[in-house]
């Protein structure tokens, strides 16, 4: 629009463009408040605020409890979620419980072979005592009859050496 479309009229500008008109948002904002306000009637004002409070009165209120009804669903939600929230700590916790109990199984397999292996180890050593037992006696015993043989053989050589014959 150019200044002369404008609806507001057209006053030249007193200390500027000369082609502009000055509208009333151009003027200073405390410049003719009072001559500008028609008389306004208390009954009037009373009518029309009770007008428009009934217009938007019931959609605030259905408004309000729709408001209040969201926000107890989402307290009701809020509480839902930290009560699934714990059951997966929980669920964390009982994985995290079975993961130690497998391990214990784990454990107590090792600790099982360990005990069969030493009591395997046990018999082991145990018939290699016995075989170092027999073997020692039987090295004794050998040993014992390579001594009776040398003392039968000295005996022998004994009653075999010649002896003077004793004269009488």
């Amino acid at each position: 629009m150019s200044g002369a479309e404008r609806p507001e009229g057209n006053e030249a500008a007193a200390a500027g463009d000369p082609g502009r008109s000055l509208g009333r948002s151009d003027a200073s904002p405390d410049e003719g408040v009072v001559e500008d306000l028609p008389l306004i009637d208390e009954k009037a004002v009373e009518q029309l605020t009770e007008g428009l409070i009934s217009h938007y009165l019931p959609d605030l209120q259905r408004s309000k409890s729709a408001l209040q009804e969201l926000t107890q669903n989402q307290v009701v939600l809020l509480e839902t979620l930290e009560q699934e929230i714990s059951k997966f700590k929980e669920c964390n916790s009982i994985v995290d419980i079975n993961a130690l109990f497998s391990e214990a199984k784990h454990y107590h397999n090792k600790l099982v072979n360990i005990r069969n292996e030493m009591m395997m180890l046990h018999e082991k050593t145990s018939k290699l005592k016995k075989r170092a037992l027999k073997l020692q006696q039987k090295r004794q015993k050998e040993e014992l009859e390579r001594e009776q043989q040398r003392e039968k053989e000295l005996e022998r050589e004994k009653q075999l050496t010649a002896k003077p014959a004793k004269r009488t």
